[in-house]
């Protein structure tokens, strides 16, 4: 898992400051290589004495950094870039504001020349302070952008009140509990609060904070909710694996995000899942560790999900 390259999916509503922080990861003397791959390169504004070489669709920048436009494939595009020569340390993927981040994660499970090459890192999204009341409120989209989300950027955090951005605060948790939130103005957070996370790899999240799958009870009238299971003791992979494979194929449409570190009976390492919506990846990584209690904790972030049923349903797989 540690040879693949790594992959930073950038998410926000129109405005949010997405391309801001893009402009700071193209510019900055970082000295790392990242390929960034967005919608449409004339949307960035970077300055033309920046870009050292171009073709149609692939721009090279004075640090290193690749950048691309997705007017084709973002199959092809990736796998394009794995050809360059020289290594990236990572890949970042802007989507439009208006997208559901999940197609663009799905790709780094489904391809199975891009799974075998790079992995998800963390889904990021930008916020705006000032105007996401109105966005949760109006825009589908804002709210799912913000569920899907590993790391949440609250931005243009100059605009509003301590008071307001406290209730901003208290929205975005509202819909992900679960998610680490840096606030900002101008996108100005330190790359590295972003970029190499593993945000995606519950293994690692854990180990540093044993406490980010309690369950939260958040009280709110959205219709997307997380729901977080934590079963003692071990779980059956027979009866587990065909639950979830069906639960997902079923309720698929209605799940941005579930993941989950589960112990399996009769197997000393921990088995690590994480899926998007209907596609679901899992592998066992690093042995349990003698002074571990060994449990199986799990997430679930999405639409109508209902928290009974799915604990029932978990707890049928006691072993």
């Amino acid at each position: 898992m540690s040879e693949k390259i790594p992959v930073t999916v950038l998410t926000g509503y129109l405005g949010a400051g997405k391309t801001t922080l893009l402009n700071r990861i193209l510019t900055e003397p970082h000295g790392k290589k990242f390929a960034v791959i967005v919608n449409e390169f004339g949307e960035i504004g970077i300055d033309n004495d920046l870009v050292v070489g171009a073709d149609e669709e692939v721009f090279e920048m004075n640090n290193g950094c690749i950048c691309c436009t997705v007017r084709g494939d973002l199959i092809r595009i990736i796998e394009g870039l794995m050809k360059r020569k020289g290594k990236f340390d990572a890949i970042i993927v802007e989507t439009t504001g208006l997208a559901d981040p999940a197609p663009v994660a799905q790709t780094f499970f489904v391809d199975e020349d891009v799974s075998s090459k790079a992995r998800l890192d963390a889904v990021v999204t930008v916020v705006d302070a000032r105007w996401l009341k109105e966005q949760l409120h109006d825009a589908p989209e804002a709210k799912n952008q913000i569920a899907f989300a590993d790391v949440i950027i609250i931005n243009k955090t100059d605009l509003v009140t301590a008071e307001e951005l406290a209730d901003v605060e208290r929205q975005v948790r509202s819909v992900n509990a679960y998610a680490s939130i840096h606030k900002t103005t101008k996108s100005a957070v330190p790359l590295d609060a972003v970029l190499g996370k593993n945000a995606f790899d519950l293994d690692r999240i854990l180990d540093i904070a044993p406490e980010f799958l309690e369950d939260v009870h958040v009280h709110h009238d959205t219709n997307i909710k997380s729901i977080a299971i934590n079963i003692p003791g071990d779980i059956d992979p027979d009866k587990f694996m065909p639950w979830i494979s069906d639960f997902t194929q079923k309720e698929g449409p209605n799940i941005l995000r579930c993941k989950g570190i589960l112990s399996f009976k009769n197997e000393p390492k921990r088995f690590v899942f994480q899926g998007v919506h209907m596609i679901l990846d899992g592998d066992l990584q690093r042995e349990w560790k003698p002074d571990e209690t060994r449990q199986s904790k799990m997430v679930f972030i999405g639409h109508k999900l209902n928290r009974a049923t799915i604990e029932q349903a978990v707890e049928a797989c006691r072993a």
